[in-house]
């Protein structure tokens, strides 16, 4: 059995670690988000951005053993981990495994994402339109009931609350 495929499992267990440690750090940032705690959000990212640098990091480790036991078998394409698995079968059981596991953790990560990505661009856009209105009613003198407070415009339009 080639040290490789030991490295390579090594590799893909660090990779599914990294990836549920995102999913964690995912759902600290949506509480963070929920309460509008600043400083958690500031923390939050921070370790997402060194997580995701420990995934990029494991990745290009991944790839280089892969690419390192095509050279040595030389062949001409990039082998895969079900290909590996196919000629090391003492170890494909872990290998198929630590493989599935990783799918369905990005998959999650991906998910998560979606759904993280959504909630700020809705909360920009609220955000946006409320920086709007008081730059509207700071530009425009006029624009005061008596009792000193802004007036609003009945409506504002698409092209006003994003240009």
């Amino acid at each position: 059995m080639s040290r490789h495929v030991l490295d390579l499992e090594v590799v893909l267990g660090a990779l599914v670690g990294e990836h549920e440690r995102l999913l964690r750090l995912f759902d600290s940032q949506q509480s963070a988000m929920r309460s509008l705690d600043l400083r958690s959000m500031e923390t939050v990212q921070r370790d997402q951005e060194a997580c995701r640098l420990r995934i990029a990091a494991l990745e290009t480790r991944r790839r280089s053993i892969a690419l390192t036991m095509t050279r040595e078998l030389g062949l001409g394409e990039m082998l895969t981990l079900a290909r590996i698995a196919e000629m090391h079968p003492q170890r494909a059981a872990d290998l198929l495994e630590a493989r599935d596991r990783l799918k369905s953790a990005a998959g999650k990560v991906a998910d998560r994402t979606h759904v993280v990505g959504r909630l700020a661009t809705a909360v920009l856009g609220h955000l946006n339109t409320a920086v709007r209105l008081v730059a509207g009613a700071v530009e425009q003198a006029g624009v005061y009931t008596k009792n000193g407070t802004p007036r609003a415009p009945v409506r504002i339009g698409v092209m006003e609350a994003v240009g």
